[in-house]
C-alpha cells in the first residue's frame, strides 16, 4: 500500500449489497468507504454484512443521516463523521498511514473476552507495525535528540493512611512515559495491589499530567517481536485496570498517547478545565499502544475512539466530559516541579 488508498462513496444499502456480494467485485485493500444514510435491511441482513465486514481490511466513514442509528447499522462503520474538517483531517491521516489507519479499523472491530485478551492484540499489532513502513518513515523522519541529560527519579510515592499519592515527576519532558518511567510506575503500582484497602490517586508535576510516550526511545528495542513480549509483561494498562476501582487520575495540560490511555482504565479521572486529549500515533505509522484501543472503547465506544484516532485532532475538557471520556472537570493546579 504505498498510492493513496482508493475512496467510494456510497449509500448504506448499497454498502450491505457490497458485503453480500462476490469477493471479486468488492474494492481494494485498504480503501476508504464513506457511506451516507443507514441502511434499510432488516437485523439478520445487517448481522451477516457486519461479520462479512470484520475481516475486510476497509475503513468505513458513516457521513450523513446516522442519528439514532440502530446497533447492527453502526456495526457496518467504524467512525462516524458529521464535521468536514474532520473529513479532511481524516484524508490526510489516511493518505500519510493507510496501513496503521485501516489496521486500527479492524482492531476495533474486534470483541475481546477479557481487557488483558484486548491489551495482548493490541500489543500484537502494535509491534506489526513497529516492523512496517510507515513507522520506519516517521523515524528516519524524527531523529532521536543527542542531548538528553540524566534525571533522576521519574515517580515519586507517599502515603498517609489509606491513601496512596504517586506522582509522575519528569516535568522537563512533560512526564512523557519512559522505560524508567514505566518501571518506576510499576513498582509503585505494586504497593497498592498488596494491600487492598488502599485508595491511589496519580498526578503529573509540571504543566502537563503527561503529554505520551517518550519519541526518543521509539523502536529502540532489538526487534518487534521481543518488544511485544516485554510490552506484555510490563503493561502498566493491565495494573490500572485491576486497581480501577480505587484509582483516581487528576491531568492537567495537553495529555496526548498514553497520557491519555492509561488514565481512561481508572474508576475516577478528574482533568483540569484547560486539559487537552489527543491519540496521535497514527501518523507515526502507529496505533495506539499504552491500552488506549481497550481502555478508551470502554469509556466512549469504539467509533469516538476510532475519530479521536484518525483525525488526530484534540478535543477539550468539556468535550472529553460529555463523550464519558473523564468523569469531572475540576481545578487540577500543576503540583510544582
Amino acid at each position: 500500500m504505498t498510492d493513496a488508498p482508493a475512496r467510494t462513496t456510497l449509500t448504506g444499502d448499497e454498502l450491505v449489497d457490497l458485503l453480500a456480494g462476490p469477493l471479486a467485485g468488492r474494492p481494494d485493500v485498504g480503501s476508504v468507504m464513506i457511506v451516507d444514510g443507514v441502511p434499510t435491511g432488516r437485523r439478520d441482513e445487517l448481522a451477516r454484512a457486519g461479520a462479512r465486514l470484520a475481516t475486510l481490511p476497509w475503513l468505513v466513514l458513516a457521513r450523513h443521516g446516522w442519528d439514532g442509528a440502530a446497533a447492527g447499522a453502526l456495526g457496518l462503520v467504524d467512525a462516524i463523521v458529521d464535521d468536514p474538517d474532520d473529513l479532511a483531517a481524516i484524508d490526510e491521516t489516511v493518505d500519510r498511514a493507510p496501513i496503521a489507519s485501516v489496521a486500527l479499523a479492524l482492531h476495533l472491530r474486534s470483541r475481546w473476552p477479557s481487557i488483558a485478551d484486548g491489551l495482548v492484540s493490541e500489543s500484537t499489532l502494535y509491534s506489526a507495525l513497529q516492523a512496517g513502513p510507515e513507522f520506519a518513515r516517521w523515524r528516519a523522519e524524527t531523529p532521536r535528540r543527542t542531548d538528553r541529560v540524566p534525571g533522576g527519579p521519574a515517580v515519586r510515592i507517599e502515603r498517609t493512611g489509606d491513601e496512596l499519592h504517586i506522582e509522575l515527576t519528569r516535568p522537563e519532558v512533560r512526564n512523557a512515559l519512559s522505560a524508567q518511567l514505566r518501571d518506576e510506575l510499576l513498582e509503585a503500582l505494586a504497593v497498592a495491589e498488596a494491600d487492598e484497602a488502599l485508595h491511589v490517586t496519580l498526578t503529573g508535576q509540571g504543566p502537563s499530567f503527561c503529554s505520551g510516550g517518550d519519541l526518543d526511545e521509539f523502536g529502540t528495542f532489538a526487534d518487534p517481536a521481543s518488544a511485544h513480549l516485554l510490552r506484555v509483561e510490563r503493561s502498566i494498562g493491565a495494573v490500572l485496570a485491576r486497581l480501577a476501582d480505587r484509582l483516581t487520575v487528576r491531568m492537567q495540560g495537553a495529555c496526548a498517547g498514553s497520557g491519555i490511555e492509561l488514565p481512561a482504565f481508572a474508576g475516577t479521572v478528574i482533568a483540569d478545565p484547560g486539559t487537552t486529549f489527543r491519540l496521535p500515533e497514527l501518523a507515526l505509522g502507529l496505533v495506539p499502544g499504552a491500552g488506549g484501543t481497550v481502555s478508551l472503547p470502554a469509556r466512549i465506544g469504539r467509533h469516538a475512539t476510532a475519530h479521536l484516532a484518525l483525525t488526530g485532532t484534540p478535543i477539550d475538557a468539556p468535550t472529553a466530559l460529555r463523550t464519558g471520556l473523564i468523569d469531572e472537570v475540576a481545578e487540577v493546579p500543576a503540583p510544582p516541579a
